[in-house]
């Protein structure tokens, strides 16, 4: 079985703050969005 892939919790912070910046790319916000998808849930 594949280990799956988990983003670590500095990338998932940066992908979070450009996720809040007004000024980024769209293709900059789908990047982060899709990192912060890999991100395991909160208990």
């Amino acid at each position: 079985m594949a280990k799956s892939k988990v983003t670590s919790k500095s990338a998932a912070a940066a992908a979070s703050k450009v996720l809040r910046d007004g000024r980024t790319s769209k293709a900059s916000k789908t990047a982060a969005g899709s990192a912060l998808a890999q991100r395991p849930k909160k208990k």
